[in-house]
């Protein structure tokens, strides 16, 4: 049963494996999202810049305003009252003072006569002394010392305070020359509207820039991107193997100058695999010629040297004993330079793209044990491959194959070989193991690799250092591969991985041709 942390484990990774991909696998998407991010930036910034100054100046200018009006009514309004105050001349005061245009609230304190406080409230529901703060209460009461900078003994001191999520601003201050307190409150809820209105126009400002701004980063990405993703799919052409790909260049800019050293270098690049090309066709054709020609005179010396051969082994006896010697060496030496060119020649196939297959179903085991006791191996070779295993290959090169390989452990890794026939899946594998000492790590990478030989570690073989290579091609032909690694257990093994139906095979282009070859 499936946790619930596993599941959110599971979909982290998706979530981090999506970012990642979306990260570093579209080039359009990160031009969209820096434009974007540049974007969103600037226009923030202008914006709260924007907002700010406004806001700045909306509300020094209401509260300048306000607090002018107000010590102006002050003056005028409470500095007339009389001497001996009563709480109706504080109230007709305040009253009168809170009419003005600015429209704010208004609460007036003064001493009566023989002590005591008496105020008056042009609103007591909006505005009573309660509301006003203490600190600011303190404040407009406090003398001030008259100095040459100081001309007055009161000032007007004011704060902005907020009640239940509305703004206020309250001023306050005494009347020059004796006389009551004032104090005032003006809502500032509609320069808060005014400003919040701002703020949403700031916002959908912001919004539409970012908009804009992508909509311009997907135009400067498809402008910057198409041609960028023309080298590309010329690029990949020309990987291809296309060497005649070239790019139309319009204009002076970067990419064009990148679009111009594209076509140069593909121009250079065509010159230069046409030249090696030519080489390597020259030298092929060579190899060939060479082969072919040195197929007659060896025919004839492979002829003479299979009656001198017959000869040593007469019991007449015919040959002389001291020139004995030196005719096996010539018989032995004659049977290694035939193979040779045989090599050549088949390797001159596979070069020039001509080697074709001759596809045919075949019991593998019986196909194994035929090259087995075609060259006279059954004493040495263990063979585990049951019949009936039906195979669609071509049997020649499969013969070579195994010639090779087991020959091969049989040369260099000594009996008893085991050859192992499995299938897994639509595979055929064939390992061949010997029991010897195994192969350097050092000659592993080498030991396909066309006159290879590692002479430091294994006798010197007779062969020509091409069989490995041949029977790799041969494998290849056939869509599969041979490995060669250390067993475990010591020698060497070589594992020859085959599909079982040949669809991976090439398929004959002329049955007849290949016949004539082999």
């Amino acid at each position: 049963m499936t946790k619930p942390h596993d599941k959110l484990r599971g979909w982290a990774a998706a979530r981090k494996a999506i970012l990642a991909g979306l990260r570093f696998t579209s080039l359009r998407l990160r031009l969209v999202v820096v434009f974007g991010l540049v974007a969103l930036t600037a226009a923030v910034s202008a914006s709260g810049i924007a907002y700010w100054l406004n806001r700045e100046a909306v509300l020094t200018r209401a509260q300048d305003a306000a607090l002018k009006d107000f010590r102006q009514q002050l003056q005028n309004r409470a500095g007339a009252l009389p001497a001996d105050l009563s709480q109706e001349d504080l109230q007709a005061a305040a009253e009168q003072m809170a009419n003005s245009s600015q429209r704010y609230s208004v609460l007036l304190v003064g001493e009566k006569k023989g002590g005591g406080q008496i105020v008056g409230y042009s609103d007591l529901d909006a505005f009573t002394l309660a509301k006003v703060p203490g600190p600011l209460q303190k404040a407009v009461g406090e003398k001030q010392q008259l100095t040459s900078g100081n001309k007055s003994p009161y000032h007007l001191y004011w704060q902005r305070t907020t009640d239940h999520g509305t703004p206020y601003l309250v001023g306050g201050a005494t009347v020059i020359g004796g006389g009551p307190t004032g104090y005032m409150l003006k809502s500032l809820e509609p320069e808060a509207k005014d400003l919040s209105s701002l703020g949403w126009s700031l916002a959908i400002a912001t919004g539409l820039a970012l908009i804009g701004s992508a909509l311009l980063a997907q135009a400067a990405a498809t402008t910057v991107l198409k041609p960028v993703h023309r080298l590309g799919v010329a690029a990949r052409r020309l990987g291809e193997g296309k060497l005649d790909t070239r790019l139309r260049v319009s204009g002076t800019d970067e990419l064009a100058d990148l679009s111009r050293t594209f076509n140069r270098t593909a121009e250079n690049l065509e010159k230069k695999v046409a030249d090696m090309s030519g080489r390597e066709e020259a030298s092929r054709r060579f190899v060939a010629d060479m082969s072919h020609e040195l197929r007659t005179p060896l025919t004839a010396i492979t002829a003479v040297t299979e009656v001198l051969e017959e000869e040593l082994d007469a019991e007449t006896g015919s040959v002389d004993p001291m020139i004995e010697p030196a005719v096996r060496l010539v018989v032995s030496e004659t049977r290694r330079l035939n193979d040779l060119v045989e090599n050549l020649m088949e390797v001159t196939r596979f070069d020039a793209g001509t080697a074709r297959l001759v596809l045919d179903d075949v019991d593998i085991a019986d196909q194994i044990t035929a090259c087995i006791d075609a060259r006279a191996w059954l004493d040495a070779v263990e063979l585990d491959a049951e019949r009936g295993i039906m195979v669609r290959l071509d049997p020649r090169r499969l013969d070579v194959i195994l010639a090779n390989l087991i020959g091969n452990a049989l040369k260099h890794g000594g009996s008893p070989v085991a050859v192992s026939v499995r299938l897994e899946d639509d595979r055929l594998v064939i390992a061949v193991r010997d029991h010897g000492p195994g192969i350097p790590e050092d000659v592993l990478p080498h030991v396909f690799d066309r006159f290879y030989k590692a002479s430091a570690s294994r006798p010197r073989s007779e062969g020509s250092g091409l069989g490995l290579s041949i029977a790799l091609e041969n494998a290849h032909i056939h869509g599969g591969e041979i490995t060669a690694a250390n067993s475990p257990d010591g020698g060497a093994v070589f594992t020859l991985w085959l599909p079982r139906d040949g669809e991976c095979a090439d398929e004959p282009e002329d049955e007849g041709a290949e016949g004539a070859e082999a």
